[in-house]
C-alpha cells in the first residue's frame, strides 16, 4: 500500500462525499456505533459549555454528543459531508457547523472539549504540530481533548496510533492522559489540559 506523504487535500474529502454521501457507512456500521458509545461513556464529566468536534462528517456522532453540551460546533472540509450534518441536527439550536480545513483554519473562541475522531492520521508532522499549537491556544485549562482513532493500516500520511502518539507526544507537558483503551480496531485517548 502507497500511503501519502502530505496531509489530504481538501478536494479528498469533496470527491469522497461526492461519490457516496455516507463514504465510511457512518449511519450503518456497527463499529461506529460501538465506538460512538465508548466515546460518549469515556467523557469524564457529564456536560461541557463549548465543545468542538473536528471532523464531523455527516453529523452522526455530532447529533449524540450534543445532548452533553450546552454549545457545539462540528468542522469539516466537505460542504457535501456537512449538509447532511445541518439537516441531521436542525432541531439542535445549540450545535452549529464551519466549513474549515483543519489546522489551517480553525474557529474562533475557547472550548472545553475538543473531540477529535478518524482525523488525525490525514495530517502529515508539519501540520500536527500546528494542530497541537491550535489545540493549546483553544483548550480551557482543565479542558478535555479526546482522540479515537482506527489502528489498521492506512494509506494517509500516519496510522491512527502513529498520529495519535505523535500528537500526544507534542503535547506532552501541557496534558495528562487520564484514560487510554484499545479494542482490536480502534484507541480512545482521553487528555486532560493542565497548564
Amino acid at each position: 500500500m502507497i500511503r501519502h506523504s502530505q496531509t489530504m487535500p481538501p478536494d479528498y474529502f469533496e470527491n469522497r462525499y461526492a461519490d457516496d454521501p455516507d463514504p465510511w457507512q457512518f449511519t450503518t456500521s456497527t463499529y461506529e456505533a460501538a465506538k460512538y458509545a465508548a466515546t460518549l461513556d469515556a467523557l469524564p464529566k457529564p456536560r461541557f459549555a463549548s465543545a468542538l468536534e473536528i471532523g464531523c462528517s455527516i453529523g452522526v456522532f455530532t447529533e449524540a454528543l450534543a445532548s452533553r453540551c450546552d454549545a457545539l460546533i462540528g468542522l469539516d472540509t466537505a460542504e457535501k459531508a456537512l449538509e447532511q450534518a445541518r439537516a441531521r441536527c436542525e432541531s439542535l439550536p445549540h450545535v452549529r457547523f464551519e466549513r474549515l480545513h483543519v489546522p489551517c483554519q480553525w474557529p474562533a473562541g475557547g472550548f472545553d472539549l475538543i473531540l477529535i475522531s478518524e482525523v488525525l492520521y490525514f495530517l502529515d508532522a508539519d501540520d500536527m504540530s500546528h494542530l497541537a499549537k491550535r489545540i493549546l491556544d483553544a483548550l480551557d485549562p482543565g479542558g478535555i481533548l479526546v482522540l479515537v482513532h482506527w489502528t489498521g493500516l492506512t494509506h494517509y500520511p500516519q496510522t491512527g496510533d502513529e498520529a495519535s502518539d505523535m500528537l500526544i507526544g507534542i503535547l506532552d507537558g501541557a496534558i495528562r492522559i487520564a484514560h487510554h483503551s484499545r479494542t482490536d480496531r480502534y484507541r480512545l485517548d482521553v487528555l486532560t489540559r493542565i497548564t
